[in-house]
């Protein structure tokens, strides 16, 4: 193995590696990750072709107002299921391994619900559907994280959440296309769910030729195998310097600490992280942003839309959302995550006032009503992906410790999931109860909550390798330094 000279700081880690140079590994990394997120591109068209799809379903298979929050929340209470398993599965399995699994269970949940007869065959699609989908979400972005060298970590990680809103776009201006041209044909939304086959086919077969996260491998003994793969998507001479500083600090916490659920529970700066992994998947959804990507043409139509107009409509957001993730992946890297959670939430709770008072201001059959709201809509949605999306998954992809790595993420996304199936069965309620004003001024008051939250608690995690954020987790020294930057 490695003959590299432990020289160590006072933290117990190499204080530096080797500069990531440009070289033919950058290629190499990039077709990984291009794969790789195709999980991603099926987590994002499997929660948003329901958006024009539900409509036409819900006449055919006779679906209220109740049946078609069911089918919608599904997949989504199913997704928390997936990414507590899917870390479990990827932890004993690999990453690589567990993301072929789960591009079966995408292909066989899309087959079951393009040829469901009846409601009852559709939720159990859906719910084949949501374990793949929770599964990617959790297993995609630690892959992804584990595989990038730090000084591209974050726009490398972040590429999976650029493919989840390119994917809800292409579903939007699928259905438009196909609902305004073909929609009075029986059972055309079992075409727009059927597209979903063909990338996860694609995920199946390109996943068979990528190699496994070499931070899983050390962890499981398989050092020659990690250099290996460290060696083809890194810079030479770095990846000896990289897997010596990975073995050091694994070797280090396996005689230190248990990483099983009771030793997790039992540490304070362990408990912590875990704490603000969870609060900063639940935040995110409490923003209400799939409530939009849901249920997007009955908020329109109540806005004032007819509803071919609203599938439309619909596309513009769609649009601001991967113009502005683009943006996003350009800048993680160079700019504070604590400070774009804190630009994020300020603004989305912002865009979230202006809306319920548009609303109020605005009544119903005033002509400037639907384009105004239209207007703040796609405001929100772009302060969502330049400030909150890819940082929330990157940043949860990062702050674990190896060992809880998948514990960790999986227990966030799990949280994470399970508000947005609440929020996915029962927004058609609550809107309906108290109307787009209400349930807007309702995120805003949530998240007026979450920008405390992540000035108070969440740490910055930009320009520091795995090894070193998983170091000062351990000690707190994370906690510490974030202190003196807050003030």
């Amino acid at each position: 193995m490695s003959t590299i000279d432990h020289t160590s700081t006072t933290s117990g880690l190499r204080s530096a590696l080797p500069p990531l140079t440009p070289g033919p590994y950058r290629k190499r990394l990039g077709l990984v990750a291009l794969i790789a997120t195709f999980g991603g591109l099926l987590f994002g068209y499997d929660t948003s072709v329901l958006n024009g799809a539900l409509h036409p379903m819900s006449i055919e298979l006779n679906l209220n107002a109740f049946t078609e929050g069911v089918v919608t929340s599904s997949l989504l209470f199913a997704a928390a299921a997936g990414a507590v398993s899917g870390g479990r599965l990827s932890d004993a399995w690999g990453r690589r391994r567990a993301i072929l699994l789960l591009s079966s269970l995408f292909f066989v949940g899309g087959l079951v619900c393009v040829f469901a007869p009846d409601f009852t065959v559709m939720v159990i699609g859906r719910a084949i559907l949501g374990l793949a989908v929770g599964g990617a979400s959790t297993v995609v972005p630690v892959y992804l994280a584990e595989l990038a060298p730090y000084e591209i970590r974050g726009s490398l990680a972040g590429r999976n959440e650029l493919m989840i809103v390119t994917a809800q776009l292409a579903a939007f201006i699928i259905n438009a296309i196909i609902g305004n041209t073909w929609g009075e044909v029986p059972g055309i939304w079992r075409v727009m769910l059927s597209i979903e086959v063909i990338p996860a086919t694609a995920l199946f077969i390109g996943m068979l030729r990528v190699p496994e996260s070499p931070r899983w491998l050390v962890e499981k003994g398989r050092h020659r195998e990690a250099l290996k793969v460290l060696q083809a998507l890194r810079p030479a001479g770095r990846a000896e310097a990289e897997i010596a500083e990975i073995e050091f600090l694994a070797k280090k916490e396996s005689e230190q600490f248990q990483f099983n659920w009771r030793g997790i529970l039992s540490n304070k700066w362990l408990l912590r992280i875990l704490l603000i992994g969870i609060g900063l998947g639940v935040f995110q959804q409490l923003t209400g942003i799939n409530s939009i990507l849901y249920y997007g043409q009955t908020v329109l139509i109540d806005a004032g839309f007819s509803a071919n107009a609203a599938l439309v409509a619909n596309v513009a957001p769609g649009v601001i959302a991967v113009v502005t993730a683009v943006i996003a992946l350009r800048m993680i890297d160079r700019f504070s995550r604590r400070k774009t959670f804190i630009l994020g939430y300020a603004l989305t709770a912002l865009c979230h006032v202006l809306i319920g008072t548009a609303s109020l201001l605005l009544p119903a059959g005033n002509p400037a009503r639907p384009f105004v709201l239209l207007f703040l809509i796609v405001a929100f949605v772009g302060s969502m992906s330049l400030f909150l999306n890819v940082a929330t998954w990157v940043t949860l992809s990062e702050i674990f410790p190896l060992r809880m790595r998948a514990f960790g993420m999986g227990a966030s996304v799990f949280m994470l999931w399970i508000t947005n199936a609440f929020l996915g069965l029962y927004f058609p309620t609550i809107i309906g109860a108290i109307g787009i004003s209400g349930s807007f001024y309702f995120f805003a008051a949530l998240n007026a909550v979450a920008l405390v939250f992540v000035y108070r608690q969440v740490p910055e995690t930009r320009g520091r390798s795995l090894e070193k954020l998983e170091e000062d987790v351990m000690t707190g020294a994370i906690y510490k330094v974030d202190a003196k930057n807050a003030r």
